[in-house]
């Protein structure tokens, strides 16, 4: 059984809990102790949190996945965590959690129960209503931004990287609804009544909108925030967010690829070289260079 609460929990998922990261990063404090602690912290309850949020949707989704081919064998659905022992995790998965964030921060606390409270309603309602699902999973990722703000003292941190956050969610969040619509064939699924609001020219037309619209804000990023260097030398790391970008699009739409984002960053060895060149590029531009 703890096997089976571990599983539930989706380790593999964690990592979108790194955005919690970009504040310490883009602020200029990764060699600051106390704001790396308090940002590992925050990492940390928020992939608890995360954990309990997917042990909910578990629960509430139990029927539906017993009928899924690959869901069928989680956990619960396979009645290897009951689901008395799933509700008694996920409860001690938010008394441990919630407090903690609260003793970090009160801000971070309220950011944590707005994303955990928003989560619970897209498990009840707002999933199976198209273009809100994919914009709250989206704002998942911005409360994770917010919630590295709120446990620093930023002085650098731009407003532009909430917007980037957000962009760059809902293109892989419309990647992953064309990846699942084009599984079934283009067809309607009656596991995934959301995906009966989609069709595939549809979720193209607005991946290209999104898609478009992430690079154009990330290059006058690299060139209008204030608190970047004066000689626009983060203009080198657009070519591999453009990149990066395209990648993914012709893993979803070439390699019919892409139902789960976090998957693809941890198998897509180019995937994974852009992000890790991307990312030291960044450190070398605003720890050594400036």
């Amino acid at each position: 059984m703890l096997k089976a609460m571990i599983k539930t929990l989706r380790i593999r998922q964690w990592p979108k809990n790194g955005f919690v990261f970009l504040a310490v990063i883009f602020d200029l404090k990764l060699t600051n102790t106390e704001a790396m602690a308090r940002s590992l912290a925050g990492f940390l309850i928020f992939c608890l949190l995360s954990g309990a949020v997917y042990v909910f949707n578990d629960i509430r989704d139990v029927q539906a996945d017993r009928l899924h081919p690959k869901k069928r064998f989680r956990p619960i659905a396979s009645g290897k965590l009951p689901i008395s022992a799933a509700y008694l995790e996920a409860a001690v998965l938010l008394a441990v959690t919630l407090p903690a964030a609260y003793f970090l921060a009160p801000l971070f606390f309220f950011i944590c129960l707005a994303y955990f409270l928003l989560n619970l309603a897209y498990s009840v309602w707002l999933k199976h209503i198209p273009l809100i699902d994919v914009l709250i999973l989206a704002s998942g990722f911005v409360l994770r931004v917010g919630g590295g703000v709120s446990i620093i003292q930023v002085v650098r941190f731009s407003p532009w990287l909430y917007l980037m956050t957000l962009l760059l969610a809902l293109y892989m969040g419309f990647g992953k609804r064309r990846a699942e619509l084009s599984d079934l064939g283009g067809t309607t699924s009656t596991q995934r009544k959301v995906l009966g609001g989609y069709t595939l020219p549809f979720l193209d037309q607005l991946i290209t909108i999104v898609s478009s619209t992430t690079i154009i804000a990330y290059s006058l990023y690299t060139f209008s925030a204030p608190n970047l260097p004066e000689d626009h030398s983060m203009m080198l790391t657009i070519p591999f967010v453009v990149y990066g970008i395209f990648r993914y699009l012709y893993l979803i739409q070439v390699k019919h690829e892409g139902g789960a984002p976090e998957e693809l960053l941890l198998t897509d060895r180019p995937l994974q070289l852009t992000v890790l060149s991307c990312g030291l590029i960044i450190v070398l531009i605003f720890y050594i260079v400036r």
